[in-house]
């Protein structure tokens, strides 16, 4: 999916608008890339920023040696939430925003194998199992990441009670709150709304980064943001053929829980994230698109957990470690412990509880408009109590993730929902090259006539 992405950006299709010719963008970049990037990722950075790079360190510190296992834990954290997970976001939106924009098709995951084979009755029957795996798909990894957010905001409250671990009450108030948040902004519009909120996370976000780098310890910060990027570029491209076969069972079964598990994961939510971001794209060319989707996020993403990420490791080898410790037994606060231990402890706290918060609104706002526009034949703009009912059967799932008690099982439960809609992607790529070919075939027909 990466060098399909890149293949496209580079290739002469890249001048291709989504939409028709005279179409603009609806939305500025900046507020385009934010609403792109709560829907995508959002609250999962704030609940991974300082664990998992802490996570991989520890896994590997005893074979690698510190040094190295604190720069490979940055690499493999920046792996999982960088260009290849957006290559699975903006493939999957980048078809469908071609085929709905600017071919008018519904704005349904089968249009693209309905327009191109519209004869054909295998055509009919594989779009409906393809819409069929979508909700699906999109139910189960959006109610995982409710819970994950519920988890975390629920332990953040608790943090500024000075409690030692978010009781069970605590858990389901939190999840009911959460419901009545995100309930009424379904019922107007998507655009200014998700515009609204996602800046206001993003800014929260954007602030919590600059706050840590100046509070913190600043010089060893920078250096770690910027060693990680140069880490992260030389080492993409190759990290994304290995599939460490050769090393024993338990870094082979280290790369199942978490890198195959994290691919999984993004193609879980690969149809509501493209649904969402092919509807805010409106008017860019495809060339604009795969920059603006691969390269935007990544490249904060690789700051965050520079940031975040480089802090934790700081305390692991220059301090107490105690939230390496806190990794193995309460990984919902490793962020909280993080913030407990500099300045303003419960204004960054309350600011990181709203943050999370938003993004799980942002995030479950625009899956219910998407589960509305598939259960009613692709209306762009579904009724507000189809979204209505969504949001609620959202809400059920997200229960029932947090039933499952904790964030393992639920990293499971979305990885066996998700798995099917694999090669669902696969035909979705080759029909858009297909129908790609035909519009650039039927240009040259027209201009010799």
């Amino acid at each position: 999916m990466l060098f399909f992405c890149i293949g496209l950006a580079i290739s002469p299709y890249g001048s291709v608008r989504l939409g028709t010719d005279e179409d603009r963008p609806e939305f500025s970049t900046p507020s385009w890339l934010a609403m792109l990037f709560a829907a995508g990722m959002g609250v999962g950075l704030l609940f991974c920023a300082v664990a998992e790079p802490l996570i991989h360190f520890g896994f590997s510190r005893s074979f690698m040696g510190d040094p190295v296992a604190a720069q490979q834990a940055l690499l493999a954290t920046n792996f999982h939430w960088g260009i290849h997970a957006w290559a699975i976001y903006g493939s999957t939106a980048l078809i469908i925003a071609y085929f709905t924009l600017r071919r008018t098709a519904p704005m349904l995951v089968s249009s693209p194998i309905k327009t191109l084979f519209p004869q054909h009755k295998w055509a009919g029957l594989m779009g409906w199992m393809c819409d069929l795996m979508a909700i699906v798909t999109i139910a189960i990894g959006v109610g995982g990441s409710i819970a994950m957010g519920v988890f975390q905001v629920a332990d953040g409250i608790d943090v500024l009670f000075d409690s030692s671990g978010a009781a069970a009450w605590l858990v389901w108030v939190t999840l009911a709150v959460m419901v009545a948040a995100y309930l009424p902004p379904l019922l107007v519009d998507l655009g200014s709304g998700m515009s609204r909120l996602s800046n206001i996370a993003m800014g929260i976000a954007i602030a919590l980064v600059l706050f840590v780098i100046v509070i913190g310890p600043t010089q060893f910060l920078l250096n770690s943001v910027l060693t990680s990027f140069g880490d992260y570029v030389t080492a993409a491209i190759p990290r994304g053929f290995q599939t460490l076969s050769f090393f024993d069972d338990t870094i082979e079964r280290w790369f199942k829980d978490w890198t195959l598990t994290y691919m999984v994961w993004w193609i879980a939510w690969g149809p509501f994230v493209g649904v969402f971001v092919a509807r805010i794209s409106r008017g860019r060319t495809i060339r604009e698109f795969v920059i603006g989707v691969l390269v935007g996020p990544t490249v904060f993403s690789v700051v965050w957990f520079g940031v975040f990420g480089g802090i934790g490791l700081f305390e692991a080898l220059e301090s107490s470690g105690n939230l390496l410790a806190l990794t193995t037994n309460n990984v919902e606060r490793v962020t909280f412990g993080l913030l407990a231990e500099l300045p303003f402890t419960t204004l960054t706290t309350g600011a990181t509880i709203v943050a999370a918060f938003l993004f799980i609104v942002t995030s479950v706002v625009s899956a219910a408009f998407v589960l509305g526009t598939f259960s009613t034949g692709g209306d762009p703009d579904p009724k507000p109590k189809v979204r209505l009912a969504w949001g609620v059967l959202l809400g059920v799932v997200g229960a029932a993730m947090v039933l499952a008690g904790s964030i393992d099982a639920i990293k499971k439960l979305i990885a066996i929902g998700a798995l099917p809609f694999v090669f669902v992607s696969i035909l979705l790529c080759a029909c858009l090259l297909r129908a790609l070919r035909d519009e650039q075939v039927e240009e040259i027909f027209h201009a010799d006539r």
